[in-house]
């Protein structure tokens, strides 16, 4: 998350918005959101394994955890790009995440 918030400058330039989803509760979501210095939206509470069902995210029953999941959307709420990992590697950075949404609105015009 913090990769995205270093450039939330570059997906305003694109008008995309940016939003974080997270199994914590409040209080823990609030302190990464502090320790971040996060300015956009990070939702809170995702109960597993139905939310992570919802929403296509791989979950882990054990730790009671939904691993890292990267959406990107076009303009119509539809998929176009995803990632599903369960350590760092393999995560859509925000370098690529934006390279992808230039290539789509490229293609788009």
């Amino acid at each position: 998350m913090a990769d995205y918030q270093t450039n939330r400058q570059a997906f305003e330039q694109e008008k995309v918005r940016l939003l974080a989803l997270s199994a914590d509760p409040l209080d823990k979501a609030k302190e990464t959101v502090e320790q971040l210095k996060l300015d956009f939206p990070v939702g809170y509470g995702l109960e597993i394994p139905r939310d992570a069902d919802k929403i296509g995210a791989f979950w882990e029953e054990r730790r009671k955890i939904i691993h890292a999941t990267n959406f990107v959307l076009d303009p119509k709420g539809k998929v176009v790009d995803a990632s599903y990992s369960n350590g760092p590697i393999g995560r859509i950075v925000a370098a690529d995440a934006l390279s992808h949404i230039q290539f789509f609105k490229k293609r788009s015009q």
